[in-house]
């Protein structure tokens, strides 16, 4: 037991101060092997080297400092270095140390960090990074990933490159790179470049500073000596003060698809999650109108925008407040705008991108507190109030009404409140809330119950009504001892392979397994048909669309194990997206798929090890909603404003050489926010718009 536990948090205190003890006296050897070795270099590069002093006298006290301070009587020269400082160092050192320790254990014991066992500082340092959406490379090369848009700040911040469609990072110079300042260089352009100067290429478009920058033409060797790498790269060198200077050309573009008279696909932009407060009222209204405007003059299409059920009907059930909302569909309306609206009949806060908190209404959380049974619950018991469990739907819970007729009722009293928009034609599209962030799927991954990318999940079927409809099942199939959830399918932040359920080979291709998922997809399917079945009622004559969530992880293995947990059936013998295409087909919904921008290059950089494939991914649901002939809306899942991303949206948006001539129905950009308004990355955007235009 003790050396489990030693294992898990790590090394002893022991073994610390032992691995401390190596690493100061190895420093202390180091330093005197190389100390004379670095005075002499020195010396040499005051002597005549590429750092040349104009004042001989100086130069000549330079070096005469130099070997009072490094000649000993045997003639050899060595840095001083007294005893004392070398305790210090070596107090310090400990001290450090002994913080990494704990550091590490804590990490390890209660955040979930996949250290190793002798983890040092560069390791937590990546998995920090890597949580707060960056990519970490094995070689240290860090830069931010397509989440956070790459942002620019300044001269020497991370950004995008359309033109090379390569990330770029702010990297440090080799140690041969002495007295030059770092640059920027694509991974390609560092391993093709061994001069010894800085390169320095054109400034990205996404870069606001580096448009108002000069360019620094990069110093192409010490002590005006010509590498013959020089040779590989063209352009012209001058020589400035004994130095040769090299003339970098620009990058070649590479070439990009003609939109031009292609089909055009409206592009409308999703609001901030806060545009209505809780009192159902329009935040900051002028800020908000002038917004509406700029997006006016790009072309865009319209507005998408959250109708919260917890704001909404947020008191005292079918009390309903709409009030904010129509200030702002009228504002829509002044500027001819459209409008997508959303039924979002979840909570809001505590997913990734949530920077708002907007719980479910006040009465069902009442509710709740006595019966916590109507929220998902996972195999621990943990309860998720984030929406209503499905096994809910048919059962008079709410004060008397089931969960399909409140949400019936919330959606015929949006009908009634807004008709003119919906017979003027103003109101577009009614995404209707099917489950977690507005998505037909279990909510398998939360983030407060501690998972993170690039864990499986759960199975969330463990509240009471879920579960007497699995008894049910297999008291029907003739197996009652199959009424029971996997008990071999790990936890959260597990892999495939290290479960019995989810394994090549594993329990979900036995016949108890593909029972389960066969019910537990089921229930997903039947929760959508009966909402949409009411939704169709509602907004009769105006179209209706579902979001579907891109679970693109472990979608290179047997099981697809996220996607299982999450309710798509969809291994790699089993189509798990057709029984839900052909349920839309039936109430002529639209599909909306929120994975369109994802690349397979970027989930390699983030995690490799998670055997994600969303190009796969997409072709396949795209591919199963334009078999049965339904109508595909989509939307980024992760905030985009680089020109790589924008172009990966258009080749899925508009399938080159389609024999019949598939396109998207409308497209949603994910989401209004300064950096979408600062002038570069609006230029971008309107660029994408003209193209999704087909101009």
């Amino acid at each position: 037991m003790a050396t489990d536990i030693q294992k898990l948090i790590g090394t002893s205190e022991e073994d610390d101060d032992e691995e401390m003890d190596m690493d100061v006296k190895e420093e202390d050897d180091e330093d005197e092997e190389n100390g004379g070795k670095n005075i002499a270099a020195q010396i040499m590069a005051g002597g005549g080297g590429g750092m040349t002093s104009n004042n001989s006298d100086n130069q000549f006290q330079h070096q005469q400092q130099f070997q009072e301070q490094v000649t000993t009587p045997a003639g050899g020269a060595r840095r001083s270095r007294p005893l004392e400082e070398k305790e210090r160092t070596k107090l310090r050192e400990r001290h450090r140390r002994a913080i990494t320790a704990r550091i590490l254990a804590g990490l390890r014991r209660h955040g979930n960090y996949n250290l190793r066992v002798r983890a040092d500082i560069n390791d937590v340092i990546a998995a920090l990074a890597r949580e707060a959406g960056w990519v970490v490379l094995p070689d240290g090369t860090t830069f931010p990933s397509r989440s956070q848009g790459s942002r620019p700040a300044g001269g020497t911040s991370a950004a995008v490159t359309s033109s090379s469609s390569h990330l770029v990072s702010q990297q440090t110079p080799p140690a041969s790179l002495r007295g030059v300042s770092p640059g920027y260089q694509t991974s390609v352009e560092y391993n093709t470049c061994s001069m010894k100067g800085v390169f320095m290429p054109n400034p990205s478009p996404y870069d606001l500073s580096a448009s108002t920058q000069p360019q620094i033409p990069a110093v192409a060797g010490e002590g005006g000596e010509q590498t013959g790498s020089n040779l590989h790269i063209g352009g012209s060198m001058d020589i400035i003060n004994d130095k040769q200077i090299v003339d970098i050309p620009p990058i070649p573009k590479l070439p990009e698809r003609d939109f031009a008279g292609t089909p055009f696909i409206p592009v409308y932009v999703m609001l901030p999650l806060g545009v209505i407060n809780m009192k159902c009222e329009l935040v900051d209204p002028d800020d908000l109108l002038k917004q509406l405007k700029v997006l006016k003059s790009a072309n865009v299409d319209g507005i998408m925008v959250d109708c919260w059920w917890g704001i909404v009907e947020a008191h005292t059930p079918q009390e309903y407040n709409w009030s904010g909302y129509s200030r702002l569909f009228q504002m829509v309306r002044e500027l001819k705008l459209k409008l997508q609206v959303v039924m979002s009949f979840h909570e809001c806060g505590g997913n990734v991108g949530d920077d708002v908190c907007i719980p479910l209404p006040h009465w069902v959380a009442e509710i709740g507190r006595s019966n916590p049974d109507i929220f998902f619950t996972d195999r621990e018991g943990r309860r998720n109030p984030e929406c209503l469990s499905w096994g809910i739907d048919k059962e008079r819970v709410l004060r008397g009404r089931t969960a399909v007729e409140v949400y019936f009722d919330y959606m015929r009293s949006f009908r009634a409140e807004f008709d003119e928009f919906f017979a003027d034609g103003i109101i577009s599209m009614v995404e209707v809330g099917l489950g977690p962030c507005g998505e037909l799927r279990y909510p398998a991954c939360p983030v407060k119950h501690g998972w993170r990318y690039p864990g499986i999940g759960e199975f969330q079927c463990y509240d009471q009504y879920l579960l007497k409809s699995l008894k049910k099942t297999a008291e029907a199939r003739g197996h009652p001892f199959w009424a029971r959830g996997p008990d071999n399918a790990g936890f959260y932040n597990s892999q495939p392979h290290e479960t019995g359920f989810f394994c090549d080979g594993g329990d979900y291709d036995g016949y108890y397994g593909r029972f389960f998922l066969n019910w537990y997809t089921r229930i997903l399917v039947d929760h959508g048909d009966r909402v949409l079945s009411l939704a169709k009622l509602a907004f009769e004559g105006t179209q209706i669309a579902v979001k579907l969530s891109g679970i693109h992880w472990w979608y290179k293995t047997a099981s697809h194990a996220a996607e299982l947990t999450a309710g798509f059936y969809n291994p790699c013998n089993r189509d798990g997206y057709a029984a839900i295409a052909e349920m839309l087909k039936k109430h002529k919904a639209a599909l909306n798929f929120s994975c369109s921008e994802s690349r397979m290059g970027d989930q390699q950089a983030d995690f490799a090890e998670a055997l994600a494939d969303p190009e796969g991914l997409v072709w396949q649901v795209l591919n199963a909603a334009w078999e049965v002939g339904i109508p595909i809306a989509s939307e980024n899942a992760l905030p985009c404003h680089d020109r790589v991303t924008y172009n990966k949206i258009l080749d899925n948006a508009k399938p080159l050489n389609d024999p019949d001539g598939k396109h998207f129905l409308s497209f949603t950009h994910l989401r209004l926010s300064p950096l979408l308004m600062e002038r570069q990355t609006f230029m971008e955007f309107e660029r994408f718009v003209k193209r999704m235009h087909g101009s």
